[in-house]
């Protein structure tokens, strides 16, 4: 009988298919973790980006463009992420 809890295009695949599932499902969990550590350092860099627009003259920014790169990276391993573990919800 298959697990009506997986997704009727999972129920039967063979062990190979299910594994490369799995490395793939494994992969977008640690995209999603890079992505959560990097948010948190874009919240550290939030409180230094005001200042910094403020008070460098110029184009000389480094705060703000770190920032952006933060910003660009949490979006891209987060959409990653989010794309590679798509179907069921992770069981631990």
């Amino acid at each position: 009988m298959p697990n009506p809890l997986l997704p009727p295009e999972e129920r039967n695949l063979n062990p190979d298919q299910v594994e490369a599932l799995d490395k793939r499902r494994e992969l977008g969990h640690t995209f999603l973790v890079i992505a959560g550590q990097f948010a948190v350092i874009a919240t550290v860099l939030l409180l230094w980006v005001g200042q910094d627009l403020s008070y460098s003259p110029g184009w000389k920014h480094p705060m703000a463009y770190y920032f952006a790169l933060a910003c660009a990276l949490i979006s891209g391993f987060g959409i990653s992420g989010l794309v590679l573990r798509r179907g069921t919800p992770r069981l631990d």
